[in-house]
């Protein structure tokens, strides 16, 4: 079984920043030799209380496209290293509305993609909470 792990979640006053990582683990499903992780595309996204869970952004097997919501554009950027296993989502200028549980997700194609029904992987969630 495919094993996602956020961690990096937390308290933070507005303007702060926080790096959230997803660490991936488990079986291949891939046929390539890289190993199933380095051959996906992996994503990030987010669900506030009571709200539906939305895209924030995601990142090609080699890193080399992005896709960004419009609302974290320029504040948030992902990245992975292959190597280890791991994706990150560098947060900066944080907003209250940034608050959410974040869930780190990934899919059986090298391409990213904004919807979540493309994502056949998902972790637990890592709470992030931005005061104002």
């Amino acid at each position: 079984q495919v094993r996602l792990v956020e961690s990096g979640g937390g308290l933070v006053q507005a303007g702060g920043s926080l790096r959230l990582s997803c660490a991936a683990s488990g079986r291949t499903f891939s046929s390539s030799a890289m190993g199933w992780f380095s051959s996906s595309a992996m994503g990030w996204f987010r669900q506030a209380a009571g709200k539906e869970r939305e895209f924030v952004a995601a990142i090609s097997w080699s890193g080399s496209n992005t896709e960004y919501a419009g609302s974290v554009k320029g504040r948030f950027t992902i990245s992975r290293d292959n190597a280890k296993n791991t994706v990150y989502l560098q947060m900066n200028s944080l907003k209250p509305e940034d608050t959410a549980v974040y869930y780190c997700a990934a899919r059986r194609s090298s391409q990213p993609s904004m919807g979540f029904p493309e994502y056949d992987y998902w972790g637990q969630g890592t709470q992030v909470t931005v005061s104002s």
